[in-house]
């Protein structure tokens, strides 16, 4: 059959047309690393190697900060798009290997288009213009508004909700902070300051990393803050940010970081980064949390007279302890919280009994006690339940805090003191800027063990039950009733994350 030209040429259109939509990249979505706790953070196809961020602070809290995220990475495969974590902001302009890209938002995605997809192991330059919001929902993550100004806490799954970013601990990376402020306030960042620039009534703060860090733990703080400086052990640089008002009322707790971190160093060896400190926010957060080479702390934490001194004592073990377990060493999934928390949860109750004679064996009875409950409700300490959603720290239950370290006190009467003492130090040792998850804790204890521990940890992880403790024939576990029952009765009003 022959066509006529007006209809020839109509078809042959829409062949083409049909071949140009078969062949076009499916609609931006959001996409993530599949990890089961939280589907959507994380992207493929790239590796960040580094973060250069600047915010420039006007003076008010509550107003969006202008900022520049720059993101040096590596492709791992070919992408014609290139998804980054990215909320609670307003992007202005993006480029891919200096040339402007095209974006759009999808869910809690940035999704960038570049001018020319990038290969698989090819350097990837992405600059994102952007605007940084904290006046997000409140008990979300991202920024939290301070009496005097910002700081971070990105725990969970929030370090988006401040800056694009691969936002999964999977993917370390070293970061540079550049921090513009009125010069009535101060600046600090995680890591070491290298410069400090006025201009006009602004001064602009430059931080820098030593070392890889997750987007979970980054930390900027800003206010009318004074930095406290003095050495720790082998000369370690320690730097405590404090409200200036209480930097005498507050010194007490911060002359006692060097001892803390001397016990630390004797547990599990030298301490990992480049400096520490303290970070003491004029803020109800209801937490304490790790972040980086400065640990965010409440101020009521230190101000309130109920606190007894070996409390607050130990919490500021637990949160140091942290740099070793979660920081230097960071879980590849979420569903290995058990590492990070049972340790310095571990180490925060060795801590209390070596110095103020608090019962470890104590402690984890009554975690033993409690353990069937706690499984009921959270999970086993390896696999634990979802938080219900816009909840994410609901993932932060009894059983990832003492319920895992009586894993670890298990652990310690199964194979002896010695030999936990050795997988304490080989862990920290063998995955210092790493990431490790828990497969990799099991064969490295079954190699100091000297056997195969894969069923112990098979009950003690994964088991809806407790399994029984060795050496404690007597102990028993209550009932998830009566378990939830005294929980709900006996809620702790903060938690050290």
């Amino acid at each position: 059959m022959l066509l006529t030209s007006r209809r020839l040429r109509a078809a042959l259109l829409a062949t083409a047309a049909a071949t140009m939509l078969a062949s076009a990249p499916p609609a931006p979505e959001p996409l993530g690393i599949g990890d089961p706790l939280f589907p959507h953070l994380g992207n493929p196809g790239y590796d960040v190697l580094s973060y250069d961020i600047a915010f420039v602070y006007g003076g008010s809290n509550t107003k969006p900060l202008d900022a520049i995220t720059k993101i040096d990475a590596r492709t791992t495969t070919r992408l014609e798009r290139i998804n980054l974590d990215f909320t609670n902001g307003t992007v202005k302009r993006a480029e891919v290997n200096g040339a402007d890209a095209t974006f759009t938002t999808v869910g809690e995605d940035l999704v960038l288009t570049p001018a020319q997809p990038v290969d698989a192991g090819r350097k990837l330059s992405i600059t994102v213009t952007h605007t940084s919001d904290p006046s997000g929902p409140k008990g979300a993550g991202g920024w939290v508004r301070t009496t005097d100004g910002l700081a971070m806490a990105n725990q969970a799954d929030a370090g988006h909700r401040v800056f694009p970013c691969n936002d999964h601990p999977a993917d370390k990376a070293a970061f540079t902070f550049r921090v513009t402020a009125p010069s009535t306030l101060t600046a600090v960042a995680n890591g070491l300051l290298e410069s400090r620039t006025a201009s006009g009534s602004n001064t602009t703060w430059l931080y820098r990393t030593s070392h890889p860090m997750a987007t979970e733990l980054a930390q900027v703080s800003i206010g009318t803050s004074t930095v406290v400086g003095r050495a720790g052990p082998h000369g370690l640089p320690l730097r405590d940010v404090v409200p200036t008002a209480d930097r005498a009322l507050l010194e007490p707790w911060l002359k006692r970081t060097p001892g803390h971190i001397e016990w630390m160093e004797s547990k599990v060896g030298r301490y990992p980064f480049e400096t520490y400190g303290v970070l003491v926010a004029s803020a109800a957060t209801g937490f304490e949390l790790e972040t980086q080479t400065l640990s965010l702390f409440e101020r009521s934490l230190f101000t309130r007279s109920e606190r007894e001194r070996w409390y607050v004592d130990s919490i500021m073990v637990h949160e140091l302890a942290h740099q070793w377990f979660g920081d230097s060493v960071t879980p590849r999934a979420w569903a290995d919280l058990w590492l990070n928390e049972g340790h310095a949860t571990w180490y925060e109750a060795v801590y209390a009994e070596e110095h103020d004679k608090k019962s470890l064996e104590e402690r984890m009875r009554l975690a033993y006690t409690r353990s069937d409950g706690w499984r009921a409700s959270g999970g086993p300490p390896a696999a634990p339940k979802p938080a219900k959603g816009g909840q994410q720290l609901g993932l932060f239950r009894p059983i990832v805090y003492d319920g895992s370290a009586l894993v670890l006190y298990a652990l310690r009467q199964e194979i002896g003191a010695g030999a936990f003492d050795r997988l304490e130090r080989a862990w920290v040792s063998r995955y210092r800027d790493a990431n490790a998850g828990t497969a990799d804790f099991v064969r490295l204890a079954s190699q100091t063990a000297g056997r195969d521990l894969s069923a112990f940890f098979r009950g003690w992880l994964y088991a809806a039950k407790t399994p029984r403790m060795s050496g404690h024939a007597d102990w028993r576990s209550d009932s998830p009733t009566a378990t939830a029952d005294r929980t709900a009765k006996a809620a702790q009003p903060e938690a050290a994350r």
